[in-house]
């Protein structure tokens, strides 16, 4: 899942309303393990994964080629996060 929330809305919760309705609803289908990919300089991103539990489990080094942007052309790290439920039972 990719979220991308305009810069005129940012900083109003919006993209912490996608993830946190996905956790909820995992949890109640059973999943116990959600798992991301952020890119380092995201740190933005990272704070959110982090304050909604999950934690970083590993980097993948240039696992992909930008193909647009400023950085096309560029390999690209992805640092991996990791969320467990809380939830008992699941």
């Amino acid at each position: 899942m990719n979220v991308y929330v305009s810069p005129e809305v940012q900083g109003r919760g919006i993209g912490r309303k996608l993830p946190e309705q996905l956790i909820v609803s995992s949890e109640g289908e059973g999943y116990w393990t959600l798992q991301a990919g952020v890119f380092p300089e995201n740190i933005n991103s990272l704070k959110l994964h982090e304050s909604l539990g999950f934690r970083r489990v590993g980097l993948r080094e240039r696992l992909g080629k930008m193909n647009h942007g400023p950085l096309k052309g560029n390999w690209r790290d992805v640092i991996l996060l990791e969320r467990r439920s809380m939830k008992a039972g699941v």
